[in-house]
């Protein structure tokens, strides 16, 4: 059985990096993200990877260049406790560690594409057209 087309449907997505990871993410959603340092109700522009807008898929850096992925900071929040044990046979030697990972919980605000950058024309592209002008 196929999966369902969503050809048509309008849905625009992002998938960003952020703190070596990739989130795939719409407008609207809320997620945790390793901890950012921004005050909350901070806005940041995040780096976007890949962008899906109904057919259109940008996934090269020169397409995403214009694209801006941008969120604001709505919270903090802890992940569970890991606790660690190491010891060395026979010689007494023991250490207990733990840990803690603080998250920073995000809301995707916009996702826009941006317009196209204008081919900007070079001295060599005009003098190109000058010659063939002049010779016609």
């Amino acid at each position: 059985m196929r999966a369902p087309s969503l050809m048509g449907v309008g849905v625009m997505y992002a998938v960003i990096e952020s703190g070596g990871k990739q989130y795939k993410v719409e407008e609207g959603q809320q997620l945790d993200v390793e901890r950012l340092g921004v005050d909350q109700g901070g806005e940041i522009q995040l780096t976007p990877v890949l962008l899906v807008d109904d057919s259109d898929v940008l996934a090269t850096p020169a397409q995403l260049g214009t694209v801006k992925v941008s969120a604001r900071v709505v919270g903090e929040a802890k992940g569970p406790k890991i606790r660690g044990f190491t010891y060395k046979a026979k010689s007494n030697q023991r250490r207990r560690w733990g840990h803690r990972q603080g998250y920073s919980t995000i809301e995707i605000t916009a996702i826009s594409k941006g317009a196209a950058k204008k081919a900007r024309a070079t001295k060599k592209a005009v003098s190109a057209d000058a010659s063939t002008e002049s010779e016609g």
